[in-house]
């Protein structure tokens, strides 16, 4: 009895830890180098009223995630899997999407790693990039991958967040004035609030947890509630480190100090607390940047798996190929900047016709069985940010794609 209880105990622990660790994979998959820039980018230009885009932002990203996240949990399918099973093919399309998207901005992940360890050791960035892909690619050469995956992620995601916290506090941003404005914002950026939700549920982060938790095992019906718990989980992360960086930019530029506009992200932290605000700076972006090369080699590879047996087969050894591909290209030619742009607007695009897909297919017993029925509010919320998603992106790209040639 005492051999089977801690049998259980055992197996208990695994899946507590495959649940969170699926939360934190997607919230530290989408708390990369961009999502530093691009809070502060557009805090700065928004000033308090960048509360309310958070907030929309966040809805859209609960939504989202909820919908896919029930679906792949119940059907027990990949992404690439339950589109080919909407129509032939589109698996397929989504796949090749999602793993163009995850390859170009794990070249920006790697150079944030790289300036990472610079902004935190004050070592060459392309060295770092390459340390740094280093110890992405040593978990993937265990094969308890996954266990140190999740590991890896929460123990990042707790770190980013405390520090955060921190920073926030010292420079006493106008709390208020932030309530007030989240509510009741001066002034509406659409395009802020596409690039936030894109790149927190866009191109692979939207099924990053999900896939997690098929390779774990914990999918079907009666772990939905598990399931719908950790979606919710990964979002909040993401939000409360969000939202801290949010009032740590606002508490400085509210006092009329200036970014420098070479590197914002990182100026907010040296105006804040000094030289120490710097070497912290360093930790959050290495620790965002490694977080994300793990999050979107391991999801883009999980996309081309069920293609083949032998993908399969050396799937570890594929993601290990994924990481050294990022890396060799920003070692040799630096990051393509306009590459990255174009891709990013893609992978605001993935969105709509990823959930799209979702929630069609939730609505198919042959892929989610007789037993589970979609919540209708679910479905309508989720069809309303795939609208929404696709006015703003194509409004978006239309409005600056255009710079790019």
């Amino acid at each position: 009895m005492a051999e089977v209880k801690l049998t259980q105990d055992k197996k208990d622990r695994s899946r507590r830890s495959a649940l969170i660790g699926a939360a934190f994979l997607m919230a530290t998959s989408s708390i990369g180098p961009g999502f530093l820039t691009q809070t502060t980018v557009f805090t700065s230009q928004l000033m308090a009223s960048m509360g309310f885009v958070i907030l929309i932002s966040l809805i859209l990203d609960v939504v989202a995630q909820m919908n896919v996240w029930r679906v792949i949990g119940v059907s027990g399918l990949r992404g690439q899997d339950i589109a080919n099973k909407v129509f032939p093919g589109l698996g397929y399309v989504l796949a090749t999407l999602i793993v163009i998207g995850g390859l170009a901005f794990n070249i920006g992940n790697v150079a944030g790693a790289g300036l990472g360890l610079n902004a935190m050791l004050g070592i060459d960035a392309i060295f770092g990039a390459i340390v740094s892909a280093a110890v992405a690619i040593f978990i993937f050469l265990s094969k308890e991958a996954g266990k140190w995956m999740d590991r890896a992620t929460q123990i990042a995601g707790f770190i980013m967040v405390i520090l955060m916290l921190y920073v926030a506090i010292s420079t006493s941003p106008p709390v208020g004035e932030a309530v007030k404005r989240t509510v009741w914002p001066e002034e509406i950026g659409l395009l802020a609030i596409v690039t936030l939700v894109g790149g927190t549920v866009g191109g692979y982060i939207t099924f990053a947890g999900g896939h997690r938790l098929v390779d774990a095992g914990i999918t079907g019906v009666e772990n939905l509630k598990q399931i719908t718990i950790s979606s919710v989980t990964g979002i909040l992360v993401t939000g409360v480190m969000r939202v801290a960086l949010f009032l740590a930019v606002l508490g400085v530029v509210s006092k009329g100090l200036t970014l420098d506009e070479s590197n914002p992200a990182a100026s907010v932290f040296r105006l804040a607390v000094g030289e120490i605000g710097f070497r912290i700076f360093g930790v959050i972006m290495w620790a965002a940047a490694i977080t994300s090369v793990v999050g979107a080699a391991y999801t883009s590879v999980s996309f081309i798996r069920s293609f083949h047996p032998v993908i399969e087969k050396y799937k570890n050894w594929i993601i290990i190929l994924f990481i050294v591909v990022s890396t060799s290209i920003f070692a040799t030619i630096g990051q393509p900047v306009k590459i990255l742009v174009i891709v990013g607007a893609l992978n605001a695009m993935i969105l709509p016709l990823a959930l799209g897909i979702m929630l069609i297919a939730a609505h198919k017993t042959e892929i989610i069985g007789k037993v589970y029925k979609h919540p209708k509010w679910l479905t309508f919320l989720g069809a309303l940010v795939v609208i929404i998603m696709a006015v703003l992106c194509v409004r978006t790209i239309a409005t600056n794609i255009g710079g790019l040639f």
